[in-house]
C-alpha cells in the first residue's frame, strides 16, 4: 500500500460545494496525455455514441441522535436494514424494524434502551432504540415508535442527520441537505453519496441528451466502508466491503448493444458494471444459481474458477437467467476489489473525482489509468484542483 500514498495537503481537500456544482474543473485524460476544461463542457470531450452509467442511489439521514437518562450523548448511524432487509421496505415499515448500526459512544449504552421524541408532520412520535446483538464492528439495533401511520422514512426525514465524509472536519449543514445528493438521485438507501455524480446538473444531463450520448442508471448503496482506510501493508490483506446492487434488464441489454462505449460515472459505477461479467461467468457454470451465489467476492477476478468468456456472453448469460426467473431486475451484492492487475472488462472511460491516499478507490483509479494515475495526481496537485468528495473530476479514458 505504501506504494499508493500522496502527500494531500488539508487545504487542497474541498470542505464545501462550490456554488454551482457544474463549474468545478475537469482533468482530462487519455493515451498519457493529461490537459483540463471545465464539467459543463463535459459533452465536447465524450467519444461519440458513449453511453454513461450512473449511480441513483440516494444519500440517507442515517445519523440518529440519542441521550442516556444521564445526558451522555449516543449516536446510532444506520447502515443496512434487517428486518425488513429490502430498503424500499424498511422505509414503508411502520412500527418498528431492525438495522445494522454503527454506535457511537457504546460505552455509555451498556445495557437498556434509548428513546427521544421526534416531531414528525403527524405530531410527536417517541422513538426507541433497543440494541440486541453485536455484528462485528457494528450491532444489530431495533427501532420501534407509537406512531402507527409514521413510516421509518418519515422518522429518519424529521430526526435523522445527513451522513458527510468525517475528512471534512465539521457536522452536516443545511448547504449539505442538497449538495451532497446527485440531481438524479431517486433509490434511498446509501450512507455516502456517489460523489462523482456531484457536478452534474439538469443542463449538463439536458446537453448530454442533445448531443445524443446515452444514460442508464444502477442502484448501488454506497455503504461507511467506502471511507475505511487500507490499514495493511499489503493490498492482499485488506478486507473489502460488500455492497448492494441492483441493474435492470433493459440496462444490461444496453451494455450488450453499447460495446466499446461504456463511460461510468464513478467507482461506485465501476464496481457494478465490473462485477456484471463475473456474475455472467458464474451463471455460464451454474445457471440456477441463486442471489446469494452470484455475490461476487472480493478475489474473484484474480482466481481461476470461472470460464473465461467475453464480456457479451457474460451480459448474455445475465439476460437469460432474467428471462428464466421472469424478472426485469438483478439484485445481488458484491465485494469486488479492483486494484492495478485487474484486467477491466466492462468499462472503457471513467468520471471520478480525486481520492484519498492509500485508499481502495485510489487503487481503482491506478488499476484504470497504470503507472500514470501518479501523473494525473501530480497535475491535480500542482494545478488547484480541490480533492475528495467535493472536489473537482476528472474524465479518464482507456
Amino acid at each position: 500500500m505504501a506504494d499508493y500514498q500522496y502527500s494531500l495537503p488539508d487545504g487542497r481537500i474541498a470542505k464545501y460545494p462550490l456554488a454551482r456544482r457544474d463549474r468545478a474543473k475537469l482533468l482530462l485524460y487519455k493515451q498519457g496525455e493529461i490537459g483540463e476544461t471545465c464539467f459543463f463542457r463535459l459533452p465536447e470531450q465524450l467519444p461519440e455514441n458513449a453511453l454513461l452509467v450512473f449511480n441513483n442511489t440516494r444519500v440517507i439521514r442515517a445519523r440518529l441522535q440519542f441521550r442516556k437518562e444521564t445526558g451522555a450523548p449516543v449516536e446510532v448511524f444506520c447502515l443496512e436494514p434487517v428486518e425488513p432487509c429490502d430498503y424500499t421496505l424498511v422505509f414503508q415499515q411502520t412500527g418498528q424494524c431492525t438495522w445494522n448500526c454503527l454506535v457511537g459512544n457504546l460505552k455509555k449504552w451498556k445495557a437498556g434502551r434509548l428513546q427521544q421524541t421526534v416531531r414528525t408532520e403527524g405530531g410527536a412520535v417517541t422513538l426507541t432504540a433497543e440494541r440486541t446483538a453485536a455484528c462485528g464492528d457494528a450491532h444489530r439495533i431495533t427501532f420501534s415508535w407509537n406512531a402507527a401511520a409514521c413510516t421509518f422514512a418519515d422518522i429518519l426525514e424529521a430526526a435523522g442527520a445527513l451522513p458527510i465524509p468525517p475528512y471534512l472536519h465539521r457536522e452536516t449543514e443545511a448547504v449539505d441537505l442538497t449538495a451532497y445528493q446527485t440531481v438524479y438521485s431517486s433509490i434511498r438507501g446509501s450512507v455516502a453519496a456517489p460523489t462523482a455524480g456531484l457536478h452534474f446538473t439538469p443542463e449538463t444531463l439536458a446537453a448530454l441528451a442533445a448531443k445524443g450520448f446515452g444514460r442508464e442508471e444502477i442502484t448501488l448503496h454506497v455503504g461507511a466502508g467506502t471511507f475505511r482506510p487500507v490499514k495493511t501493508e499489503t493490498v492482499g490483506a485488506h478486507v473489502m466491503h460488500t455492497e448492494r446492487f441492483t441493474v435492470q434488464r433493459r440496462t444490461v441489454a444496453r451494455l450488450l448493444a453499447s460495446p466499446g462505449r461504456v463511460i461510468a460515472v464513478g467507482t461506485t459505477s465501476v464496481r457494478t458494471l465490473e462485477s456484471l461479467y463475473y456474475i455472467g461467468a458464474t451463471l455460464a457454470q451454474h445457471p440456477d444459481a441463486c442471489a446469494e451465489e452470484l455475490t461476487v467476492r472480493q478475489w474473484a477476478p484474480y482466481g481461476k474458477t470461472l470460464p473465461d468468456i467475453t464480456p457479451a456472453e457474460a451480459l448474455q448469460h445475465i439476460l437469460d437467467f432474467l428471462e428464466r426467473r421472469q424478472t426485469d431486475r438483478l439484485e445481488t451484492a458484491t465485494q469486488i476489489l479492483i486494484a492495478p492487475g485487474y484486467t477491466f472488462r466492462m468499462v472503457n472511460g471513467l468520471l471520478t473525482n480525486f481520492h484519498q491516499p492509500q485508499s481502495t478507490l485510489l487503487l481503482l483509479v491506478a488499476a484504470f489509468a497504470g503507472d500514470d494515475w501518479k501523473r494525473i495526481y501530480d497535475y491535480a496537485l500542482t494545478h488547484d484542483f480541490r480533492f475528495l468528495s467535493y472536489g473537482d473530476s476528472s474524465l479518464i479514458m482507456q
